[in-house]
């Protein structure tokens, strides 16, 4: 149980994350996952990480059992803190990652997977942002980079899920495959990639970047003022406690 590193073959390394039942992770895990990121990628004999989960699904987002169990706003901020680490560690990883998806892909995974350089997913893979009823925002940033702009409104108001197909058809997916297939799979991009000069692999990582018409850092770090606006109003902690079932709404 934890973040695990692994080296499979010459100039790949693979990153996986394992927190049962739902790889949903508490505040130092998304710490973890940033550090192993980060470490991956600055070794000069790495020419591409692969970023994966074990379980029975990708990500499930943040612990929001540990959030309901801590008085005041330390898990908030922690999470708010932990989870802008680990999408910031994917994207400015030196090499490029690949993450390989399978079941679901929720709320923080969409940070992870949307900074990713390229996706490979299982065909039972599904992808969304819950935050609405999950007293949260966040993310967005991200889902809009994997899909078009009034697609990503409609999917982050109505808190509704897309397939690894439908993510394919946008171009966002680079396959979609069967679950026993998606480890060898994202090993096969992965191999391609780290065929390439690693020094060459490693400016190009930096140019790409550097042409991004959003500051994704910054764009998420501007979302994540309003997550905390609506814990300070209440109005999060009534959500989570009915995970989107509104009392005022409802009355």
């Amino acid at each position: 149980m934890g973040v695990s590193t692994s080296v499979l073959e010459d100039g790949i390394t693979v990153v996986t994350v394992d927190f049962p039942p739902v790889n949903a992770l508490p505040v130092g895990a998304w710490y973890e996952l940033a550090a192993a990121v980060r470490a991956a990628g600055a070794d000069p004999k790495v020419r591409c990480v692969v970023l994966g989960a074990a379980g029975r699904g990708f990500n499930a987002g943040v612990d929001i059992k540990e959030m309901q169990r801590t008085t005041g706003h330390e898990a908030l901020v922690g999470a708010n803190r932990g989870c802008y680490e680990a999408f910031a560690a994917v994207y400015d990883c030196e090499v490029p990652v690949v993450a390989a998806v399978h079941g679901f892909c929720l709320g923080g995974g969409i940070g992870l997977v949307g900074n990713a350089d390229a996706i490979v997913a299982s065909d039972d893979a599904t992808f969304g942002l819950p935050e609405l009823d999950r007293g949260a925002l966040g993310a967005a940033t991200h889902l809009g980079r994997l899909v078009p702009q009034h697609l990503m409104r409609a999917l982050y108001y109505t808190s509704r899920t897309v397939t690894a197909e439908e993510l394919h058809r946008h171009g966002s997916v680079w396959r979609v495959v069967p679950r026993e297939r998606l480890a060898g799979s994202a090993l096969e991009l992965a191999r391609e990639i780290a065929a390439k000069d690693g020094t060459l692999i490693r400016l190009a990582k930096a140019a790409i970047n550097g042409i991004d018409p959003v500051d994704v850092r910054r764009s998420y770090r501007f979302e994540q003022g309003f997550t905390f606006e609506a814990n300070l109003s209440g109005v999060a902690d009534r959500i989570r406690d009915t995970f989107g079932k509104d009392e005022e709404q409802q009355s």
